[in-house]
């Protein structure tokens, strides 16, 4: 025989059970994404002097983006987004140290970051930008290379050396003086 104290704790642990099931679901769900977030933070970015991590992507051309086969020549990786406001204050400027320093044994490589291949392609036309771009759709690239943020900007030596990690948006100036530098034998 049941007592009416006995039926009260078991009507009142069956109304409960959804809502701990529902908390537990929501735990469980949170530690998950901590537990991921682990995995896919950014490395380390690389040292000056130290070489940089090779890459291969396709651009939004169709054409390949492929950092070792740039070997000998000095390489400007520029990490951009269409929605951050920065990189828009720097998209010129980069496109015109491009096509002052194209014919001098300089590569320049773009690559958007948690970027859409649509919004990335319409940002490039409205800045006229004329080198290859890409977008990184795991970001696996901007892992690599330790990004947190854009704009980032690293400037390679022929040997594929870091020789410049730009935070933020540059300047023309500023890209063209770390280029020359990248270029003295």
């Amino acid at each position: 025989m049941e007592t009416s104290h006995t039926s009260e704790m078991d009507r009142t642990r069956r109304e409960l059970s959804p809502t701990w099931l529902a908390a537990g679901a929501i735990a469980m769900l949170v530690l998950g994404l901590l537990a991921i977030s682990l995995f896919v933070q950014p490395s380390e970015p690389p040292r000056v002097g130290s070489p940089v991590p090779g890459f291969q992507l396709t651009a939004l051309d169709g054409s390949p983006m492929d950092l070792g086969a740039q070997r000998g020549q000095v390489v400007v990786v520029n990490f951009f987004a269409s929605w951050c406001a920065p990189c828009r204050q720097e998209a010129a400027d980069l496109e015109r140290v491009w096509r002052d320093y194209q014919d001098r044994n300089v590569q320049f490589f773009g690559i958007a970051y948690k970027d859409a291949s649509s919004t990335a392609q319409t940002f490039l036309d409205e800045f006229g930008v004329t080198y290859p771009s890409a977008v990184d759709p795991s970001n696996e690239t901007a892992r690599t290379y330790g990004v947190t943020g854009v704009p980032e900007t690293f400037v390679i030596d022929q040997q594929g050396h870091l020789v410049q990690h730009f935070l933020g948006p540059i300047t023309m100036e500023q890209l063209g003086q770390e280029i020359d530098r990248a270029l003295e034998p």
